[in-house]
């Protein structure tokens, strides 16, 4: 890591505290909506398997497979598959959070197939910024250690890369739950309370790549100021 004292470890946690309260405050608010409408069940009765396969055949994806998958929030679409995945607490469940969290997802699978724009861009840059995202704070970690500042600049254009992804994620992601929520409000499968329910656990879905936005942010603002400071 970038501090290797524990008065630089201090310094560290006091300039991200802003970043981990609000992520703090975004998970706390993630889990209380998520278990308020995972108990509200949707009157026609439609499951979160049945609503990805609504969403994306409405959304012109084809051939979509849905799967249930392990674990909680576990939730995607594999482009390379075709393949929605949904975790137990969505796939057969009848909620209003599994009905959202599974349109959510074939959201994504429409982006695809109407090859949507910062969707292709994030396929597209996601292998760099893994690379950039490892190589980071090693090059940092050393650049402060050797005192060398090509390292610390270097280690801090990789994770840039990551800043990038996390910026190019957020209308990804957004637009998905936007196009879930116009494709069941017109199919007429939930009643507008429903609905209403439905953006409620999506956009708290959301922020939680915010938070994770805000986070980096102010990473690479404190390796700056660190660099500034040598």
């Amino acid at each position: 890591m970038p501090y290797y004292t524990l008065g630089g470890y201090l310094s560290y946690l006091i300039y991200m505290l802003p970043a981990y309260l609000i992520v703090l405050f975004i998970q706390i608010r993630l889990k209380s909506v998520v278990s308020k409408y995972s108990s509200v069940t949707v009157s026609s009765g439609l499951t979160g398997a049945e609503s990805a396969k609504l969403v994306a055949s409405r959304g012109g994806a084809f051939g979509i497979s849905v799967v249930p998958i392990s674990g909680q929030l576990t939730d995607n679409f594999n482009p390379e598959t075709n393949t929605i995945s949904l975790s137990v607490p969505v796939y057969d469940k009848r909620s209003v959070t599994a009905v959202g969290i599974a349109a959510h997802e074939a959201g994504h699978a429409a982006q695809y197939a109407e090859e949507y724009g910062p969707a292709k861009l994030r396929s597209a840059t996601v292998k760099i910024c893994n690379i950039g995202s490892r190589l980071s704070l090693p090059l940092i970690f050393i650049g402060i250690i050797a005192s060398i500042d090509a390292l610390i600049y270097a280690g801090i254009i990789c994770f840039s890369a990551v800043v990038f992804f996390q910026l190019v994620t957020l209308p990804v992601e957004f637009n998905a739950s936007s196009r879930a929520v116009k494709i069941l409000s017109e199919s007429g499968s939930l009643t507008e309370e429903e609905l209403k329910g439905v953006r409620k656990v999506l956009n708290a879905a959301a922020m939680t790549y915010v938070g994770a936005l805000a986070t980096s942010v102010f990473q690479i603002l404190y390796y700056l100021s660190r660099a500034r400071r040598k």
